[in-house]
């Protein structure tokens, strides 16, 4: 709870012996549906292509890049995420296929502050309508936390409502909107900011567990509840 100083000023909670958070490091990250594992050029350029080919531009509007037109040109592309040291860069890998079907970031990491983003989130359609995504967003929230950040942010295009849903569905609350935050590919973006505290972990942790249990999907792997319904009222 807020305290009142000597001075008499309100200040916000104490946070008893911070030290910052712990290294996020590139490693391996087992789900039920697919794997997070480190992003290689050489391992998963080959999928990835493929994967983006199945979709078109539109899928891409939104990113700070464009779809790669070949395997050399996406494992240029992947490789500038592995150099990028502010980075800790995923594969998503269908267990069921073994291939890379997308891929996702650790950014803007604060480790002395305890706050990160999920970012470069770039799924492909192999995807759509499977339960990989909301697992990969999972696992990265579970091991954030676990490693003692106090919050995990996702910020978006305030154009993009799909990704603002996404985020909002997984349990991400929005904050607000930094107008003119950048520009990208030659037109103003406001970003939209969302985050989930370490408060708030538990309750989105058990909705995101519930919805990803294997009762919760019949033989044709279809969802029977919504996440929404594993939600505390």
């Amino acid at each position: 709870m807020p305290e009142i100083n000597r001075w008499g000023q309100t200040v916000n909670d104490p946070v008893p012996e911070w030290q910052g958070a712990r290294v996020l490091e590139r490693g391996v990250l087992e789900g039920r549906f697919c794997r997070l594992e480190p992003l290689d050029a050489d391992l998963h350029a080959g999928d990835l292509f493929a994967a983006y080919a199945l979709g078109d531009d539109s899928d891409w509007t939104w990113l700070a890049s464009c779809q790669p037109a070949s395997v050399a040109d996406t494992a240029a592309w992947v490789e500038g995420k592995v150099q990028d040291r502010g980075l800790v860069p995923f594969a998503v890998i269908d267990r069921q296929s073994g291939q890379a079907v997308g891929l996702v970031s650790y950014m803007a990491i604060e480790q002395q502050l305890g706050s990160v983003e999920i970012g470069h989130v770039t799924w492909s359609r192999k995807m759509k309508n499977t339960p990989l995504g909301t697992e990969s967003v999972w696992l990265l929230l579970k091991y954030g936390f676990e490693r003692g950040y106090r919050r995990l942010e996702w910020k978006c295009d305030s154009m993009n409502i799909a990704s603002r849903r996404a985020a909002e569905r997984l349990g991400f609350s929005w904050e607000g909107r930094l107008r003119q935050k950048l520009v990208r590919k030659g037109r103003n973006r406001d970003s939209d900011m969302l985050s989930i505290i370490d408060s708030e972990w538990p309750d989105r942790d058990a909705a995101l567990r519930g919805w990803l249990a294997a009762e919760n999907f019949d033989r044709d792997g279809r969802q029977i509840k919504r996440l929404e319904a594993f939600r505390q009222a």
